[in-house]
């Protein structure tokens, strides 16, 4: 795991700006043919946010350097016109040169350059966050399994505050929606915090429909005038629990379409490195003030806690050989229904049958499977406990042993 001090030590002083130089510009479909020359791979940028077009900045980062994209590219929304209230006032939409294409092709060629360059700079187990409304999002998916994506989950991000259909023409736009996707098939030990995210649910899975408010009050960032810096500024709330779920302290996030800088706040906050790329120097000059303010939480506030996936195999022969467990002791379930006698080889009896913990536990309930772990209870001073906390006992050895 890349080290906090590695970059973040140095972002608590100074957000680094990296300015490129402007070349003649290229249309999309050439730059999908190839780069007119190969720029040479710079060192990873940390913390920093890059001035420039994504599709030439994203070419000159190192392959398989990222653990983490997320990703709002332009929707692409096709307003014909200005959009008034009933009153007639006017909505402050996104009618910016950015978010405008000539046609459903160039938009298409767009996002198939920017992802194959995302693909390239993504470790073999990162995975990628992209968020878009109707006018995109499925467009966006389509291309992301064409390319070679696994995609992993579709999430909901419901709007506690959306803004009305002013026309009554149309049911209430209310949310948006992100694809969750590996870089491929065979992508099988990316990064998912299971375990953090349920005993933060009231220990339920946490499921795909997500509710948050959308950005106002002091987290909007204004100008001067108190108009809005960016049209499309993402609530912080919705970024940090992406970077829980899906990434580490130290890890690398990108975000290719930096904006106001709501990734690398939140990025700063959780003890997360983040490369942005912004096009906009108005943009990126706001989003440098915003992160430079930022303070990161605590160590214990954000330090990784390992999975019960990640952690070793223990058999429970090896509590038997441990001594944690003696052979002829009994084992009940919950209920005390059913009673099982531990042998010396660490297979367990029941009446004449002897198998595992799992599948005698099965057995006895009459079902095809069994966590043994936690179905099976031993006797210790005074009161009943599953196993599985003599497990977490042998393994506590096993991590103070290698220390």
């Amino acid at each position: 795991m890349r080290t906090l001090n590695a970059g973040l030590a140095g972002a608590k002083s100074r957000i680094k700006v990296a300015r490129t130089g402007i070349s003649a510009p290229r249309s999309v479909r050439q730059r999908l043919a190839g780069p007119a020359s190969t720029p040479p791979a710079a060192a990873l940028p940390l913390n920093s946010i890059i001035v420039g077009d994504c599709l030439d900045e994203l070419a000159r980062l190192p392959p398989n350097s990222i653990d983490l994209v997320f990703a709002d590219p332009p929707y692409n929304l096709q307003l014909e016109a200005a959009l008034s209230r009933p009153d007639q006032s006017l909505v402050d939409a996104v009618d910016d040169d950015w978010d405008k294409f000539a046609s459903f092709s160039d938009y298409d060629d767009f996002t198939r350059a920017w992802l194959d360059a995302v693909r390239k700079i993504m470790k073999p187990d990162a995975t990628i966050f992209v968020i878009g409304s109707y006018h995109n999002i499925f467009r966006v998916g389509s291309i992301l399994q064409d390319q070679g994506f696994w995609i992993l989950n579709d999430i909901v991000w419901r709007k506690a505050n959306p803004m009305p259909n002013f026309r009554g023409r149309r049911f209430t736009n209310a949310h948006e929606t992100l694809i969750w996707a590996a870089k491929g098939v065979g992508a099988k030990t990316y990064r998912f915090n299971y375990e953090l995210l349920k005993a933060g649910n009231e220990d339920c899975q946490v499921r795909s429909d997500w509710l948050f408010p959308i950005c106002t009050g002091a987290e909007r960032l204004k100008d001067a005038s108190g108009r809005k810096i960016h049209p499309t500024q993402k609530p912080e709330a919705l970024l940090a629990r992406i970077m829980l779920a899906a990434s580490n302290p130290g890890d690398l996030v990108l975000d290719p379409f930096f904006g106001s800088g709501t990734t690398g706040a939140v990025a700063k906050r959780l003890g997360r490195n983040f490369i942005g790329v912004e096009r906009e120097p108005s943009y990126a000059s706001a989003a440098q003030a915003r992160i430079a303010k930022i303070e990161m939480l605590p160590h214990e506030a954000i330090a990784t806690v390992p999975s019960k996936r990640s952690e070793p195999r223990i058999a429970f022969a090896s509590l038997v050989e441990a001594g944690l467990i003696q052979p002829g002791e009994t084992l009940v379930d919950e209920k005390r229904r059913h009673a099982v006698i531990v042998r010396a080889d660490g297979a367990v009896s029941l009446g004449a049958i002897a198998g595992s913990i799992h599948k005698i536990g099965a057995l006895a309930q009459g079902l095809p499977a069994c966590n043994g772990w936690t179905f099976w209870q031993f006797f210790r001073d005074g009161k009943y406990e599953p196993i599985d906390a003599l497990r977490a006992k042998a393994r506590a050895s096993l991590r103070e042993a290698a220390e």
